[in-house]
């Protein structure tokens, strides 16, 4: 999405410093638009990441484990049109990016050979008002994805349903905080008719302010279950921060809603929208159940639009309630049972989420290490039971998968491996290699119990990896 950079400035209430950079020089004919007497440039995109800017975008210097200030060359250097700061000693040239400089980056001319700025109070609150004016410019057809599992692969599964019939934008892998909204917003390409946004919470209010910035007109809760409850409080509590995405849907909206877990189901109370309901007992529903050697599942979905055969093209039985989640919501947008099942098919998800490979020794590993909870290491484990049990190569070896520890940063997994004669049966060696779920506050030991006391019926070995 493109921005005036003298018109965002006014809009963030802060300044604009600098000249042009060199990058925008180079790009100056698609940069530049002439109004009236004068050109004004833009830039198109935000970046909050260095590494990742593409050229032309808007960089915000967030603080968080670094601080965005120090990357600000490096942000230039990789074609940033402008950056956004809220402490301009980082663009006097004796900082050299680091910082460090004591220059007020007031315009000079050094300065303006380094690049423009817009300066502000507070960049996280500028970001959150760079949201709020891209919502403005998007049609109203957002969709909010929550959850307490689910809800990155229900995203991604929508956004390729959704992109059969309109240009739709998604959150990025898991970008869903109040730094995650406002990048996917800004970064709608120009023509944009759908959006996909993911939202997290870690307590109460947190929705509601990401609902405030991305105005969601469908509003989807995958489930609610005890995961980060150190933060969040009981699952009723849970319930409470989750059921806040359907608490801010307008009238004319649509909830879409787990018939099978009551606390989700209980929700249409607090909204005024139409609501509908996918699972057992749901308006959508799957029958007819099935799973290949792959863990594909292929199923018939029900609706009250008729039927249709779906196969997805991602694995794991668990995703059938997701792929359910998805279909309800762009059936309910007005798209055909035809596109729906044609999206599910082809639908990939975000990386380290039910990622199979076969190695050379022929085990299979099952890569499931994106983030760990006691519901997904669940799933993992009877996902890697359901595998089948040897590589047809006839050599013996172990593989291993699964869930990591919660915020992306274990390496948890569940792997399979057997002799050639144990593959017919599903027999074999089955090891889950599984990090720490974090966040379980005083239930930890209990619910790491549990998931062992699982695995031991599914007859699958565990190595576990972490401190505690």
């Amino acid at each position: 999405m493109r921005f005036f950079i003298a018109e965002l400035a006014a809009q963030l209430h802060g300044r604009v410093l600098g000249g042009i950079t060199p990058q925008l020089a180079h790009h100056k004919a698609d940069r530049e638009v002439s109004s009236g007497a004068q050109s004004v440039l833009l830039v198109d995109g935000l970046a909050i990441d260095s590494r990742l800017v593409i050229p032309g975008q808007l960089f915000a210097a967030v603080r968080a484990d670094r601080d965005g200030h120090d990357y600000v060359d490096a942000a230039f250097s990789a074609g940033a049109a402008a950056v956004l700061v809220d402490n301009a000693d980082c663009l006097a040239v004796s900082g050299s990016g680091s910082g460090s400089g004591s220059g007020s980056g007031s315009g000079s001319g050094e300065f303006a050979e380094r690049g423009m700025a817009i300066l502000v109070e507070d960049v996280p609150l500028a970001l959150m008002e760079i949201a709020r004016i891209a919502r403005d410019r998007l049609p109203d057809r957002v969709v909010g994805v929550t959850g307490s599992v689910g809800k990155t692969t229900t995203k991604d599964l929508l956004a390729e349903v959704l992109a059969q019939q309109f240009v739709t934008v998604a959150s990025e892998k898991s970008f869903n905080n109040e730094l995650g909204v406002p990048l996917t917003l800004a970064n709608a390409a120009e023509g944009t008719q759908a959006a996909v946004v993911e939202m997290g919470a870690r307590g109460a209010g947190h929705i509601s302010l990401l609902c405030e910035l991305a105005r969601p007109t469908v509003g989807i809760v995958t489930t609610v279950e005890r995961v980060h409850t150190e933060v969040m409080g009981g699952i009723e509590q849970i319930a409470q921060a989750k059921g806040e995405l359907i608490a801010a849907l307008p009238s004319t909206g649509l909830a879409v809603l787990n018939a099978e877990v009551p606390l989700v189901a209980a929700m249409a109370g607090r909204t005024e929208a139409n609501v509908l309901r996918f699972g057992q007992g749901g308006d959508v529903q799957a029958i007819e159940v099935q799973v290949d050697e792959e863990l594909r599942p292929s199923f018939v979905l029900l609706s009250p639009w008729g039927q249709v055969a779906v196969r997805l093209g991602i694995r794991g039985a668990h995703n059938v309630s997701n792929a359910l989640a998805a279909a309800t919501a762009a059936l309910g947008l007005g798209l055909s049972l035809e596109q729906v099942a044609v999206g599910l098919e082809s639908a990939v998800t975000s990386p380290l989420r039910m990622d199979l490979q076969t190695m050379p020794s022929g085990a299979l590993l099952l890569n499931d290490s994106y983030n760990a909870g006691p519901a997904s290491m669940a799933a993992a484990l009877r996902a890697l039971s359901s595998l089948p049990g040897a590589d047809q190569a006839g050599s013996a070896g172990s593989g291993s998968a699964g869930s990591g520890s919660a915020g992306g940063s274990g390496s948890g997994s569940a792997g399979s491996s057997g002799s050639p004669d144990s593959s017919a049966s599903g027999a074999g060696r089955r090891i889950a290699v599984l990090g720490l779920m974090a966040e379980l506050g005083d239930s930890a030991p209990q619910e790491h119990q549990a998931v062992a006391e699982l695995a031991d019926q599914l007859q699958i070995q565990i190595i576990a990896v972490g401190t505690d």
